[in-house]
């Protein structure tokens, strides 16, 4: 018959292996693969082998060598590949284009199919065949797979795999001075609770159209839950610009539900736009981006912003039109770091 891929539940006993190479063997199996699984209620043992016997016959002499739960379906020479080695290669891949999560995903544990599944519960209904992995609060990825069910072992691959997709909180960066083209130096640090007054009056300072460019409504104080989102390394990556005592700008870098994608925005007091300073913060955000194993970076402004419409185009992103026509959309890939 050829390549076949078979898997069978036994229970932990001494033994029961060598049995089920042995009812392999007197089928004329020769056995390419072998991967041995945990799984709820016993241990899964899964067999690639040229095989010249029909599948049901194989089923029938693995049940008859202590097997449960048999299942034989075809398989290529393609699957004859070293295991970790494919999964490294995949992960590999993973981290240079994490929005394909899915598409990998289904690579990694040979699934007939993968999309993701949007809304406030990401479970699915009890099915051995589909298997529902979670990327983040409110999405998920959703992989079938008709004939063989997955096993626990499986399950727990695809969340590692997953979570190669996320940013991780990791540590806040060290401070470190920013020195613009006019000579003027600005101390960056990472955003924290200690400068919620600080920024309070860098909101007061700046006008209401600057508080509009950054909000899309001239918001005159930033609300605490703002605030602290900004501050949790968790959900981003902010920082300060810093002056005599005060806080000049701010800008963060949010991370999305879309694997791979990072937005970027910037507030900067009204008497230090036009000497740098933003594009410096937008850099050092890009290349905290970079860092973090994103693959883009994304801008949404005001179409009116001119400021910042030009200041990512020198950064080397791309301007699209949204279905508002008020509103731009730029987009950054995530690479070498143009010098500006």
């Amino acid at each position: 018959m050829g390549f076949l891929r078979i898997r069978t539940t036994v229970d932990e006993r001494p033994g029961r292996l060598a049995s089920l190479a042995a009812a392999l063997a007197a089928r004329g199996g020769n056995i390419l693969g072998l991967s041995v699984q945990p799984d709820a209620d016993g241990t899964v043992d899964e067999f690639v082998a040229d095989i010249p016997a029909t599948p049901e016959s194989v089923r029938e002499a693995l049940e008859a060598a202590g097997g449960r739960r048999v299942q034989v379906v075809p398989a290529t020479a393609h699957e004859l590949t070293d295991e970790p080695t494919r999964a490294l290669l995949l992960a590999s891949r993973l981290r240079a284009a994490p929005w394909r999560l899915p598409e990998l995903l289904a690579e990694l544990l040979r699934a007939d199919d993968a999309r993701w599944i949007y809304g406030d519960t990401v479970s699915d209904l009890p099915d051995p065949t589909r298997l529902v992995v979670p990327v983040a609060a409110r999405r998920a990825v959703r992989l079938r797979r008709a004939g063989l069910p997955f096993t626990l072992t499986e399950a727990a691959r695809a969340a590692s795999f997953a979570r190669l997709a996320q940013p991780p909180a990791g540590a806040a960066a060290a401070e470190r001075p920013v020195r613009l083209a006019d000579g003027a130096e600005v101390a960056v640090r990472p955003l924290t609770s200690i400068y919620r007054e600080a920024v309070r009056d860098l909101h007061d300072r700046c006008s209401p159209e600057t508080r509009r460019f950054r909000y899309f409504t001239s918001m005159p104080a930033l609300p605490p839950r703002m605030f602290d989102r900004l501050c949790d390394r968790g959900r981003g990556h902010s920082v300060v610009a810093g002056d005599d005592g005060q806080v000049v700008a701010l800008a963060s870098l949010m991370f999305t539900a879309d694997p791979g994608i990072a937005e970027l925005a910037l507030l900067v007091e009204d008497r230090w736009q036009g000497r740098g300073l933003g594009a410096a913060l937008a850099r050092t955000l890009v290349g905290a981006a970079r860092d973090l194993g994103y693959a883009e970076v994304r801008a949404t402004m005001l179409s009116d912003n001119a400021r910042m419409r030009r200041l990512m185009t020198t950064l080397g992103a791309t301007l699209s039109c949204t279905e508002d026509p008020g509103v731009v959309e730029a987009r950054r890939p995530v690479g070498a770091l143009a010098s500006v």
